[in-house]
């Protein structure tokens, strides 16, 4: 037995093999059309292998013939099973070119049936052997071609062109899967149609000295169209693997769905209008008062519910129904053995065509919880003693409570739906809409107006100082605003009465050292005052001259002037501390301020043997301040420095130094060599009645330090690291004057 008798039984098997199982797929599951023209194809080819073994063994011309013509049935079988696989599975290809093809290839059965021998030939003269690969020979015809056979190349390259345009049309459209589908099959269908009729021209006309055969090139089809086929055949047993995979997934899905209502306390219902019949689950059952398992229909369910909501239960079901069958309703519930319960019942209608409402079903969730807690926030509203308002996007009031009537004097009738502009002062109107707008762009709980004063606008006309807190509350209907304002003018008289009292006291306190220091105030106006005498006599005396001295005269009287001034300073410091005045801030250069303090007590200071140690920075940035409150601080300050070295006899040294801080501001200090601070005092020395002197009052730094804070600032002390201590304050510079310090 030669190979050929081996390898076209094979080829004929393996057609009538995947044939036999895709028209198994195709008788199943009908839909799937693609699987019967397979088929169709792929038995037809099998029957060509089997005609084609039989005409290469065949021993008479007559019986040669006979089997071509017979092969020609088959063969257009599987041209139209190519074309139909093409346009039903891939869904390209000309639909007028894929009839044209199967109509052509049919037609040739009639010229094949009543001329000549066969569609091939007119006329089989003989037979010769050929030998072919591996030794083996088989017969090929010798005979008269047939002027018809022109339409069997005409439907071949027909069909070369049909495959062809259904790739190109195929790479257009489609997914990158689709297009690489049909490159594979049109493609490889079109390269294995161009061998065919070639090969059958070349050994009809003698050209080729072969067998006539073609079932290779079909083969080589029905190998492209099986491994197509054969990816949607384990496509779809992943599919139905997926798919059971699925339905586990979705009956896992289900339960867990139950628990999670369950533990929810959700209960699920529907309601058919037609019948007015209920269904409801066991939780929603429960929720409702009704027994487990207990019917229920449109009256009984009406009976649970509060007399005063079902009015609002049929309104709420009636926009439903006639609207956009969206629902949504709060009500109340009497059970037989419970108290009343809140229930909220989400829900969507179900129309007919004629959009009449067929089925309502949706969710009950109990919120008794919830609106207990709402009734307790609304008491805490209500009783608060600041004024609240809650204001929506657009700036409309939507809810107010009792104090805002006081502060305001409005009605909660006019509060309500005003537009919250209308309690702003006109002058602030324009920017607190824009205020408004930027708070909406980044909401967060914080004070308004923060380092500025705020005022509210009553019913009268009249104005209040207020603070305000602002808190978003993001809602469904869009970002509310919780603003709680508290009237502060009666803190804002016991600051103005605090302002009185402390300046009370910090004029006190100054009286109070200036008598410490009268002695040394009287020798310090006592000696310009001796000076401008002294001056004077002289210059009668040079007067007296023969002839006068006019130059010793003129030097004499500058001296008076000098000495004058002095005094005068003096003076005019005293006087400005002794002053009862309200302080007034104004541009103040603190070295000026330091050096107008050690003017006043300069006698002091040599009597007490202390020497004074300036360093004071240049360009220093000016500072706002009130002159005679800040001498204060600084006279307190070195007063208790000198005081703390009166312990030693020599070296007392009082350093004064002013300086620039980055960011904080203008840094003053005043060092001693002492004895320093006990360090449990260090933090409690600006308490009012601390001392550390026999005699003192201590309210000489809670003064200073009232003082400072009054300015803006903060005051501290510390210990030196060999002896003596520091006290230090710190004020912050007008911006205006900044880059003096640059």
């Amino acid at each position: 037995m030669s190979w050929v008798d081996i390898v076209w039984p094979l080829l004929g098997a393996v057609g009538l093999t995947l044939g036999m199982i895709h028209l198994l797929i195709g008788v199943q599951q009908r839909q799937l059309t693609a699987h019967l023209m397979f088929a169709l194809t792929a038995i037809s080819v099998s029957a060509v292998a089997v005609f084609e073994l039989l005409a290469m063994r065949a021993q008479t011309p007559e019986a040669y013939a006979l089997l071509l013509r017979w092969a020609h049935v088959p063969l257009a079988s599987t041209i139209v099973g190519i074309v139909a696989f093409v346009r039903l599975h891939l869904q390209v290809g000309r639909p007028w070119l894929a009839w044209l093809v199967c109509a052509s290839r049919v037609a040739c059965l009639l010229p094949d049936f009543l001329t000549g021998v066969n569609l091939n030939f007119a006329e089989i003269t003989g037979l010769r052997r050929i030998s072919i690969w591996g030794g083996d020979s088989v017969v090929a015809p010798i005979g008269v071609p047939n002027p018809w056979m022109i339409l069997g190349q005409v439907s071949s390259f027909l069909l070369i062109a049909f495959l062809v345009d259904a790739t190109v049309t195929g790479r257009r459209r489609g997914s990158a899967k689709q297009r690489r589908s049909v490159l594979l099959i049109c493609g490889s269908m079109a390269l294995f149609m161009i061998f065919s009729p070639l090969w059958a021209l070349a050994v009809v006309t003698g050209v080729l000295q072969a067998p006539l055969i073609v079932n290779p090139a079909f083969v080589g089809v029905l190998v492209v169209m099986s491994y197509e086929l054969g990816g949607d055949v384990l496509r779809a047993a992943q599919l139905a693997q997926s798919l059971s995979v699925s339905e586990r997934q979705l009956r896992d899905s289900e339960q867990r769905m139950e628990l999670a209502v369950n533990a929810a306390g959700i209960g699920l219902w529907n309601w058919d209008i037609a019948s007015g019949n209920f269904w409801m689950s066991e939780q929603a059952l429960h929720l409702l008062g009704f027994a487990s398992g207990e019917t229920v229909d449109r009256e009984r369910f009406l009976e649970r519910v509060h007399p005063d909501d079902r009015e609002g239960l049929r309104l709420a079901f009636d926009g439903a129904a006639h609207g956009s069958g969206d629902y949504r309703s709060e009500y109340r519930v009497q059970g037989p053995h419970e108290g009343v319960r809140w229930i909220v019942a989400r829900g969507q209608v179900d129309f007919a065509e004629d959009r009449a409402p067929l089925m309502l079903r949706g969710v009950f969730v109990d919120i008794t919880d919830r609106k207990e807690a709402e009734e307790r926030f609304r008491l805490v509203v209500e009783t608060s003693p600041t004024a609240m308002l809650m204001v929506a996007d657009g700036g409309a009031i939507t809810l107010v409570n009792r104090q805002a009537e006081v502060v305001f004097g409005y009605s909660r009738t006019e509060l309500v739906g005003m537009n919250v502009d209308a309690l702003v002062p006109l002058r602030y109107r324009t920017s607190h809409g824009t205020d408004r707008a930027a708070y909406a762009g980044a909401p967060t709980a914080r004070a308004m107006g923060v380092g500025r004063e705020l005022f509210a606008r009553r019913k009268d006309g009249s104005e209040l100082p207020v603070e305000i807190a602002l808190s978003p509350i993001h809602s469904e209907r869009g970002l509310f605003v919780v603003a709680s304002i508290a009237d502060i003018s009666e803190r804002k008289r016991a600051d103005r009465e605090l302002a009185v009292q402390r300046d009370e006291l910090a004029h006190l306190s100054r009286v109070i050292l200036l008598a410490e220091l009268s002695g040394s105030l009287a020798h310090e106006l006592n000696q310009p005052l001796t000076a401008i005498l002294s001056n004077a006599q002289a210059a009668l005396r040079f007067l007296a001259h023969a002839p006068p001295n006019l130059d010793e005269v003129h030097e004499s009287l500058t001296n008076i002037v000098e000495n004058d001034k002095r005094a005068g300073e003096v003076i005019r410091g005293l006087r400005g501390m002794l002053r009862k005045e309200r302080a007034e801030f104004r541009r103040l250069e603190i070295n000026d301020v330091v050096l107008d303090v050690l003017r006043i007590i300069r006698s002091d200071l040599v009597n007490r043997n202390v020497e004074v140690v300036l360093d004071l920075a240049a360009n220093l940035p000016a500072i706002n301040g009130d002159r005679v409150q800040l001498q204060q601080v600084l006279l307190n300050l070195i007063m208790n420095g000198t005081d703390a070295m009166d312990e030693i006899a020599n070296d007392c040294i009082l350093t004064l130094r002013t300086q620039w801080v980055a960011n904080e501001g203008v840094h003053v200090s005043i060092s001693d060599v002492g004895r320093g601070i006990p360090a449990d005092d260090v933090e409690r020395i600006f308490s009012p009645f601390v001392t550390s002197k026999s005699s003192g009052m201590g309210l000489g730094l809670a003064v200073c330090r009232s003082i400072v804070q009054a300015h803006r600032g903060t005051i501290w002390a510390t210990n030196n690291v060999t002896r003596g201590a520091t006290v230090h304050f710190r004020i912050p510079a007008r911006p205006d004057t900044l880059a003096r310090a640059d």
